[in-house]
């Protein structure tokens, strides 16, 4: 099989095509073919290497990165029904770094599969099975409603245009995405957002200070932090929340108690809070924000797509932020 291999840490240019064995299904486990591939910016993180990287997420050279496939299952190991032969599947084939997912063919645990619900593309279950995860345990906690004035930051990006989209649909009163550059200020439009703005350019927070009224913003997704961030929490009316989902600035949006208490907002955290959820509500919230894509109530953007061959060129566009909702690798 065609595979992306990490034989070094490094620049995108570690990332080798290579040619490997066929996998073999062991037990409890399914062979899937992949027709997608998911990427997401922590495995360029990974592949650099350093001390930025937390443990849990350093594999052991050489690896194939990548956790995301989906494809048809094409056999079965011992234990496991033949009667999922043939079927269409999406799969996490590893909560790590390395976990195999660059690749043509993968073996996966049952337990980290998933089948594709009808009416549901492939590229779309690939986006849904972590970012829509993300997007779920996000809508959770904002609890968006129809008096809600919203503000998405990095809302052209994967999980954000997903919340956009979310907004939209919960009937919120106000929906603003804020992104980097025309390109993706005109995508957050398309998505449905009542406002876009260019956090790339001076006061952009006031336009959204405007818009929201007299009230303010009631409630921030936060995936940016650093002066970003800063400037969003400000923005909060009594009684709005900020939910943190990363901080793809390099710091994340903090505050004091006795700010927050002294304005009468909350500063949420998703991620970076009481530690990693476990693998049974992960699969759970996986399995819910596939079922909400099939219904049409969770929109996936697959923004770029590479060929496998070129996992480099894709990780080089992450990197540069040149990248809009989801990207994928094609077999």
């Amino acid at each position: 099989m065609r595979a992306i291999v990490v034989r070094r840490h490094g620049g995108p240019e570690v990332l080798e095509p290579t040619e490997l064995p066929d996998p073999a299904p062991g037990p409890g486990q399914a062979l899937v073919r992949a027709a997608v591939n998911g990427v997401h910016l922590v495995e360029a993180t990974v592949r650099r290497g350093g001390d930025g990287v937390p443990p849990h997420l350093r594999p052991t050279l050489p690896y194939v990165p990548g956790r995301e496939v989906a494809g048809e299952v094409v056999a079965v190991g011992e234990g496991v029904d033949a009667g999922l032969v043939g079927r269409q599947v999406v799969a996490n084939t590893s909560a790590a770094g390395g976990g195999g997912g660059y690749a043509e063919l993968a073996a996966v645990p049952l337990e980290l599969l998933h089948l594709v619900p009808d009416g549901l593309g492939l590229e779309a279950a690939v986006a849904l099975l972590g970012t829509g995860r993300m997007a779920i345990r996000v809508a959770d906690v904002a609890r968006i409603g129809r008096d809600d004035a919203v503000l998405v930051l990095a809302a052209a990006g994967g999980i954000g245009a997903m919340l956009v989209g979310h907004a939209r649909l919960a009937g919120a009163r106000l929906v603003v995405g804020a992104a980097g550059g025309p390109e993706k200020t005109a995508l957050v439009r398309a998505l449905g957002a009542d406002l876009a703005v260019d956090y790339a350019v001076a006061g952009w927070d006031e336009e959204v200070r405007e818009a929201a009224g007299p009230d303010g913003v009631t409630v921030v997704v936060d995936g940016v932090g650093g002066d970003a961030g800063q400037r969003a929490l400000a923005l909060l009316g009594r009684g709005g929340r900020q939910v943190v989902v990363g901080w793809a600035a390099g710091t994340p949006t903090t505050a004091s108690a006795g700010e927050l208490a002294a304005r009468g907002v909350a500063l949420l955290p998703v991620v970076g809070g009481a530690g990693p959820p476990s693998a049974e509500d992960q699969r759970a919230w996986s399995a819910r924000a596939l079922a909400e894509g099939a219904a049409g109530r969770l929109v996936a953007h697959v923004g770029r797509r590479f060929a496998l061959d070129d996992a480099a060129g894709a990780h080089r566009a992450l990197e540069a932020r040149a990248t809009t909702g989801k990207t994928v690798l094609l077999p």
